[in-house]
């Protein structure tokens, strides 16, 4: 097979390339493998896949590290915050929260709170909970064509939020 560049040495080198879901084949001589910097040949023969792998992932990223993304509030850095362990800011929650709810889940098995309640919004908070609860359960129950029970989960849910309503 000859090289699709010049038409006149032999093949050695097959790069496929794929580039927004479109895939090029090229097969190519060792010598316009070298001049379009495709891939480069060298005489020492040192391997190494860190530097193999950093040249297959890396492909097109610019060499400057990215910016890190700082609290707009308080100014606070991810990387602040994993030298503290402390939060800057209730802002810092939203501005971070895609990285700490992996942590909180893995911490203390779940990103929610299910803590105490406080005494003068125990009502609310309860039947809101309940709600929440009995919602998970009606989807179950969709999901699993009980459309009896889950015409009942929908009962119970309607008079919740009754309840919910009068008490706000």
């Amino acid at each position: 097979m000859l090289c699709d560049e010049c038409q006149k040495r032999p093949a050695c080198v097959h790069i496929t390339k794929i580039t927004n879901n479109q895939k090029v084949d090229k097969y190519l001589c060792e010598q316009c493998a070298k001049e379009t910097g495709e891939i480069i040949f060298s005489t020492d023969h040192k391997f190494s896949v860190h530097d193999f792998l950093k040249g297959m992932f890396s492909h097109g990223l610019t060499d400057a590290p990215p910016k890190p993304v700082a609290c707009e509030n308080c100014g606070m850095t991810y990387q602040d915050f994993s030298r503290t362990g402390k939060v800057g800011c209730s802002s810092c929650y939203t501005v971070f929260g895609d990285k700490f709810e992996p942590l909180l889940r893995r911490i203390h098995g779940s990103s929610t709170h299910t803590g105490k309640i406080p005494k003068r919004s125990e009502g609310a908070l309860k039947l809101r909970q309940q709600v929440k609860e009995l919602r998970h359960k009606l989807e179950q129950a969709i999901a699993n064509e009980e459309y009896e029970q889950a015409a009942c989960l929908r009962d119970e849910i309607r008079q919740l939020e009754k309840e919910l309503n009068a008490k706000e």
